[in-house]
């Protein structure tokens, strides 16, 4: 029966091809977006999966509560994690984990370096591999990192490194010039999606710990990790924290209300608020709202199947009344239909799997996230399930409609539609439209506000400036002046500036101050280290008092508005010549500078301090000439690399650097943009289908208009009206939905454009031109038929 059913479907659709052929098209980019979003959102949620005891893993994070605003890190103070270990009970086992980088130096047995690199390490502690399970191909995880000056390596490093994982034990690397490990394991390379992208990591004795001991010193590089014991979670470990926090908080008056609070290792790569190694994370309000576009992209390829299937159904009216009257059953009629939607469905699957495999690369370097289609059992699972459901939800209405027509009437020709029925598909072909115009209104508005954040002046120019990584060794920073000497005779390079970092960056510190010799309680200050050129380079203008000059005999700074102002002093002149202490040393305020962005654009300007500080400058900004930029560069990289030959040479452009902060938002609006031709390809296909079914049933009233003197461009219109409306409704429902999502998308942006009406009235027009370019297609053509052809059996 099955090999019956299934040879007559794929006759039915072998003689219906352009029908099988426009199904099988909406269906496969449906599906094929649909894998493509169940992949990226299998891949966020399985982040940090792979380790045992995950519910059981937390990880101590820092908050402050600031009037007015409230701050956060993943990072700690250095001694609470003795603290912890001595007061708080219910914790089986704990580490600290530490991020640094340097230079790597590899050397062979003849002492001959056979590999150098600027890397990121780690120091852990022993427990850290304890913790979270963690697989070694080499050594004792409880013994490796016991002994200072020692390291393990990831298995893919110590391939690079050594050759293979074998030959990697006993050998030694060293870390710049002073720090000499010795290789005693290696553990598993880390999943892509990890929280931990190890791969050198050092063991804890080895790192100088003994000068971290203020409790308010919080450095995001620094995690202290937990295993609870078995049987508790954070919600235990309620009061024991709290009362932990009043005893070393409270009690000895930390400023900001600062606390340390637990958080689950499940939550880390959806908390956007605290951040993890990776450098990489997502809401989960995005992966839900991914997971719905997916499903509305295979419900809308569901609706346009069965508007095809029944535009199509009265061609088939005969067959259907023929088997009856023969002895066919409406159950069989059903087996018969849902098993060419099968096929069809199974047809758009392979389909589908084609384009999702050629997508993926593309996707991969879009979203710089490496997956593959087949690599993991669920995805066979998922598309098992889509082709069932996918079958079932497109086949079984059209089935029962279909299969439910009088072998009298079908076998006439005389089957009449319902119009319940077709107000139904016209209810889904309006929520179609209303998500289009949903997603073109949000695209426009998020590529003005990325046009916006893009040319919006920041208060400093940044225009051909290059930012070359500095070391900040003693050695190194003799050797400065010598490298801005040599710098500045370079054709091309203008003028040059030893910094902490550029304007706007993340890379800066903060820390409490007094001002007058009164501590301020109110917020905290942002200090930028930097040279005197620092404001030329920059184009920074100083609205009162002057900068810093070269040589000053004592300690000078420039504050910024944003510190007058929340200082409560209306007149900048009124801070010149006072002093502000920060880091336990006085500062005369010298100077106040005019406001520039010193963060995102998300962010309001913070209260900033610049001064200089030879040991925190970690960079060098060298501003161009336009016409010799790449030779300057190039020629720079050369001296960079004879002035620092132990190091390794890095460099970037700071209109590059400071788009990096808008990443997330430029891969929303491509996403945005990928989703909106693929909801409008599909919706143009379920209007197709309802048009056709439309003039399918309205054929003989066409017919009869045209004999009584009717125009072609009136039956148009007639045909085209309701689509219209349609559209018209689509706009009203999607209008004030799109208006809430923008708006509250604007509102993550301190900076950002006005809400205008040009966007709404654009997708209107746009909306409204595609719908009557495609029904007028058909329209016209039913228009034209001729009147003989509809009429000549009444």
């Amino acid at each position: 029966m099955f090999q019956l059913n299934f040879k007559i479907a794929w006759r039915n659709l072998w003689r219906n091809r352009s029908y099988t052929l426009i199904n099988i098209l909406g269906l496969s980019i449906g599906m094929a977006a649909c894998m493509l979003i169940f992949l990226f959102i299998s891949y966020q949620l399985h982040f940090d999966s792979n380790f045992q005891n995950s519910d059981r893993i937390y990880r101590f994070v820092t908050t402050w509560k600031y009037p007015g605003y409230d701050d956060f890190s993943k990072g700690i103070p250095l001694p609470l994690a003795g603290a912890v270990k001595n007061d708080l009970a219910g914790i089986d086992k704990s580490a600290v984990i530490i991020k640094r980088g340097g230079i790597i130096h590899v050397k062979d047995g003849a002492g001959t370096e056979t590999f150098k690199s600027r890397v990121a390490f780690y120091y852990a502690e022993p427990e850290f591999f304890e913790i979270f399970s963690w697989g070694w191909l080499k050594g004792n995880p409880k013994m490796a990192l016991s002994a200072p000056n020692t390291v393990a390596l990831s298995a893919s490093t110590a391939i690079q490194y050594f050759g293979n994982t074998e030959n990697a034990i006993g050998k030694s690397l060293s870390i710049g010039n002073t720090i000499n490990l010795k290789v005693t394991g290696v553990f598993e390379d880390a999943p892509v999606n990890s929280s931990f992208p190890l791969k050198i990591v050092i063991s804890y004795t080895t790192f100088n710990s003994a000068k971290y001991v203020n409790w308010d010193g919080v450095n995001s590089a620094m995690e202290y990790y937990v295993l609870l014991k078995d049987g508790l979670n954070a919600v235990d470990m309620t009061q024991p924290v709290a009362d932990f926090n009043k005893r070393h908080y409270d009690d000895t008056k930390i400023l900001g209300h600062q606390r340390n609070i637990l958080q689950s290792l499940n939550d880390i790569h959806f908390d956007q608020k605290y951040g993890s190694f990776a450098e990489t994370s997502v809401s989960k309000k995005e992966i839900y709202g991914l997971g719905i576009i997916g499903l509305f992209l295979i419900f809308t390829a569901c609706i346009n199947f069965i508007n095809l299937a029944t535009a199509q159904a009265a061609n088939r009216s005969k067959e259907v009344g023929v088997r009856k009257v023969m002895g066919g059953s409406r159950s069989q009629l059903v087996v018969q239909f849902l098993m060419e939607t099968f096929v069809i469905t199974c047809l758009s699957m392979l389909v589908g799997s084609v384009i999702t495999e050629l997508v993926i690369p593309g996707m991969s370097d879009l979203l710089n996230i490496h997956f593959s289609f087949f690599s993991e059992p669920r995805v066979y699972l998922f598309m098992l399930a889509m082709v069932l459901i996918v079958s079932l939800l497109a086949g079984f209405y059209p089935a029962m409609i279909i299969s439910g027509y009088s072998p009298a009437l079908a076998i006439k020709n005389k089957i009449t539609v319902n119009a319940g029925a077709l107000g139904l598909r016209r209810v889904l072909v309006v929520l179609q439209f209303a998500i289009t115009i949903i997603l073109l209104i949000s695209t426009l508005f998020i590529m003005q506000q990325m046009a916006y954040v893009r040319d919006k002046p920041l208060g400093f120019n940044a225009d051909a400036v290059a930012m070359l990584g500095l070391p900040s060794d003693s050695l190194s920073q003799s050797r400065y002046n010598t490298f801005k000497q040599r710098a500045t005779q370079i054709p091309g390079v203008s003028m040059l500036s030893l910094c902490q970092a550029p304007p706007s960056s993340d890379n800066i510190t903060t820390s409490d101050f007094s001002y007058k010799g009164k501590r301020n309680q109110d917020f905290e200050l942002r200090q930028a280290k930097a040279d005197d050129n620092y404001f030329d380079v920059f184009d920074l203008h100083i609205i009162a008092g002057k900068k810093f000059g070269k040589n000053a005999e004592q300690d000078f700074a420039v504050v910024n508005e944003t510190f007058v102002r929340k200082m409560g002093i209306s007149d900048p002149q009124a801070v010149i010549g006072q002093i502000l202490n920060t880091n336990g040393h006085d500062m005369v305020i010298t100077g106040v500078v005019k406001d520039f962005n010193d963060l995102s654009l998300k962010e309001n300007i913070s209260p900033l301090v610049i001064y200089p500080q030879e040991s925190d400058y970690y960079a060098v900004a060298v501003k161009l000439s336009g016409s010799e930029i790449m030779p300057a560069m190039k020629k720079l990289e050369s001296l960079w690399n004879s002035t620092f030959p132990e190091y390794v040479y890095n460099s970037s452009f700071l209109k590059e650097d400071l788009n990096g902060f808008y990443e997330s938002e430029r891969l929303m609006g491509m996403l945005f943009k990928i989703a909106e031709g693929v909801i409008v390809f599909i919706s143009l296909i379920g209007l197709f289908g309802l048009i056709s079914f439309v003039a399918a049933q309205r054929t003989r009233e066409v017919a009869i208009r045209k004999v009584l003197g009717a125009s072609s461009v009136e039956l148009v219109r007639l045909l085209n009206s309701s689509f219209i409306n349609m559209v018209f409704i689509a706009n009203f429902v999607a209008w004030p939905l799109a208006y809430l999502f923008v708006s509250r998308w604007l509102e993550t942006f301190a900076y950002r454009i006005e809400l205008s009406v040009w966007p709404f009235v654009y997708a209107f027009i746009v909306s409204m031109g595609i719908t009557v370019l495609t029904v007028s297609l058909k329209s016209y053509k039913t228009a034209t038929a001729n009147t003989i052809d509809a009429l000549k059996y009444e």
